[in-house]
């Protein structure tokens, strides 16, 4: 899969994290004004608010985290599925780290289907367990029923989810346009992208990588 990489309008300067062997990019959100909108996208869905604080985005980790990062993927990138477990240790160990989940469902339709129902989970407080079921399945060729399958394990009442996903179809779907919106806006090309403090990683970070980007945006800010 192509590694994203960041229009030059949005690129402060670059760094090579020797350490955790990466390419990343300074990043500035505050420019993201001067980004294009895409279609049916307005100024406040692309601005820096929405992107780190989006009211509809499930989050993840310590609320009060002095670092945030914000995860762009598809549950059909098998890159992203390498990227769970480091992160959630990492995050673990850390304590200070909250995690924005954008759904960006760009690879097939059962990856729309997929983020539909981890959000439609998100109703009934389990938005992470859907998406840690959806990010277990290996491979990129995850199809509905396998998808279905694995949230109806994961100890949700998938009734309540299917009945949700009906009732929210709006505000999921609008959710996912807006996603979508930031992702186009950024110059995304691919997943996993993350967006930690004013780095932009696209790539599928290990361990030392996460720790190491964590402690640069600390340094930096």
């Amino acid at each position: 899969m192509q590694s994203p990489r960041p229009t030059r309008s949005l690129v402060a300067s670059s760094t090579n994290l020797s350490a955790m062997n990466r390419r990343s990019a300074l990043l500035s959100l505050a420019a993201l004004a001067t980004v294009g909108l895409t279609a049916g996208a307005s100024a406040d869905d692309l601005s820096s608010e929405m992107i780190l604080n989006d009211p509809a985005a499930p989050t993840g980790g310590n609320p009060r985290g002095d670092v945030t990062i914000v995860s762009f993927f598809d549950y059909n990138c098998p890159f992203c599925k390498r990227t769970v477990a480091p992160l959630k240790k990492v995050m673990r160990a850390d304590g200070k780290v909250r995690l924005v989940y954008k759904d960006w469902p760009i690879l097939s339709a059962a990856s729309a289907y997929g983020a539909k129902l981890a959000l439609a989970a998100k109703y009934q407080g389990k938005y992470e367990a859907a998406h840690d079921a959806l990010m277990s399945v290996k491979g990129n060729g995850v199809t509905e029923k396998q998808m279905r399958a694995v949230v109806a394990a994961a100890d949700l009442d998938m009734a309540r989810v299917e009945r949700d996903a009906r009732a929210k179809d709006s505000e999921i779907t609008t959710l996912l346009r807006r996603n979508n919106a930031q992702a186009e806006g950024l110059g995304l090309r691919g997943t996993p992208v993350f967006l930690i403090g004013q780095f932009l990683v696209a790539s599928a970070l290990d361990e030392a990588g996460f720790r190491q980007v964590i402690a640069d945006t600390r340094k930096a800010s």
